[in-house]
């Protein structure tokens, strides 16, 4: 939820931010009206209620010859109060209905626009040559017996899959080298459940335009979790928390996350770019809003140490605004080079919700200093996903269908340099 008081005292500026995301600005005006009809309804109901209690106290003191008459009155008047205040919890739900269709207000600098209208901040490192035909990850993946997609669709159906082998395990040396890097700048690690209430998702704000791409266990009333992002997210829902001397708090969830990938039929059906399963190592912070800017570009640069670390080549950019997603104020991706595609894939994400998803969640914290407490702002990036074996196969390559372990990963294998086509 965005800010009440820049509603109140900014429109313009929420308005403006709907049309860089390619919204329709009619969304501000209506939960303008909306507030407006709460705040009606609210003070209709309090004069009442106080009328109410006045009104007891005359009947308390009256004559009993007068009380008769004065009784019926209360109950007239004690059924107006309650007819008041229904309406005033329907005005206020009504008004929460209608600031929820707005979006998060974007940060000054992103630019407007859809998917396409990105901005590339950087790039970074030499994109790999070969003096061979480079071979895909998948054709890699089946040569050294680390990716079965043919069991995986036979066992769960189209974009299911098994790691097997140096596959497994690379992926285990990825996730754990991704989070021994969190444990060293301060990230308490977190297995986090993969199932959460309908109040969770929908307060992360994903239960927004992309709500097809989410699970849902309708008999239970769940969702499986894309992201831990939500878990972390709603962690502290309904909670003050207190900040360490550190500044914030720093989480880094290990999950096994699900998409449906609704509407992605016929892209990216081969191999594992885009399943319905796999693993993610998310980073997630909450902060004083005036630090979230600083700890964005954090997150960042931590994103980068480990791409560039693994020998990958890559670029960052500033996602524009219709491609944000309801709860994010700025997003930047770091995209790999995949070799046999020719192009920058996205490997991971961060982004600066502000305090949207802290305002829904009801998330906040005291102020140093003291005074009323005000909502925090979260923050979130991906440290290592199932994704990024694609580029680390291809990258690392050679000419016999072997592939090179980056150094970094190799205390995590055992040692092991180099993995081997089976025979």
């Amino acid at each position: 939820m965005i800010d009440p008081a820049l509603l109140r005292e900014n429109p313009e500026a929420v308005k403006q931010s709907q049309i860089a995301r390619g919204s329709s600005p009619d969304a501000v005006d209506a939960a303008i009206a909306a507030e407006a009809s709460r705040r009606s309804a609210l003070t209709a109901f309090e004069e009442l209620r106080a009328e109410q209690n006045a009104f007891g106290k005359t009947v308390a003191k009256a004559p009993k010859d007068e009380k008769a008459a004065l009784v019926a009155q209360a109950k007239e008047l004690a059924q107006r109060v309650k007819d008041a205040q229904a309406a005033s919890t329907a005005a206020e739900q009504a008004y929460r209905s209608a600031i929820d269709q707005i979006q998060n207000v974007v940060i000054e600098g992103v630019p407007a626009g859809g998917e396409e209208n990105f901005v590339t901040m950087r790039e970074v490192g030499d994109i790999p040559t070969f003096d061979f035909a480079p071979r895909d990850h998948l054709e890699l993946g089946e040569m050294l017996g680390a990716i079965d997609m043919d069991r995986g669709a036979k066992v769960s159906g189209a974009r299911f899959y098994f790691l097997k082998g140096v596959g497994a395990r690379l992926e285990i040396a990825l996730m754990n080298y991704a989070l021994n890097m969190a444990l060293e700048n301060d990230f308490t690690p977190m297995i986090t459940p993969t199932l959460v209430r309908p109040e969770v998702m929908a307060g992360t704000g994903f239960l927004g335009a992309h709500a097809d791409e989410i699970y849902h266990l309708e008999e239970d009333d769940l969702y499986l979790v894309g992201t831990s992002e939500v878990a972390l997210a709603g962690y502290h829902q309904n909670e003050i928390v207190t900040f360490p001397e550190t500044g914030s708090l720093k989480y880094a969830g290990w999950s096994t996350c699900y998409r449906r990938e609704a509407g992605s039929h016929g892209k990216d059906t081969r191999g594992i770019i885009r399943v319905h399963q796999f693993n993610k190592l998310e980073m997630f912070l909450y902060c004083r809003p005036e630090q979230a800017e600083a700890e964005h570009a954090k997150l960042l640069a931590l994103e980068e140490e480990m791409l560039t670390s693994l020998g990958l080549a890559y670029r960052v950019i500033d996602v524009a605004a219709g491609d944000l997603g309801s709860s994010a104020a700025r997003k930047y991706d770091t995209e790999a080079w995949v070799p046999t595609q020719g192009a920058f894939r996205e490997l991971t994400s961060t982004s600066n919700c502000t305090t949207y998803q802290a305002r829904r969640l009801d998330i906040r914290h005291r102020p140093e200093g003291g005074g009323k407490t005000q909502p925090v702002a979260t923050l979130n990036g991906t440290l290592a996903t199932t994704r990024w074996l694609v580029a680390l196969l291809e990258t690392h390559q050679r000419a016999d269908g072997s592939v090179v372990v980056p150094e970094p990963l190799r205390p995590y294998m055992g040692g092991l340099e180099v993995l081997e086509p089976i025979a």
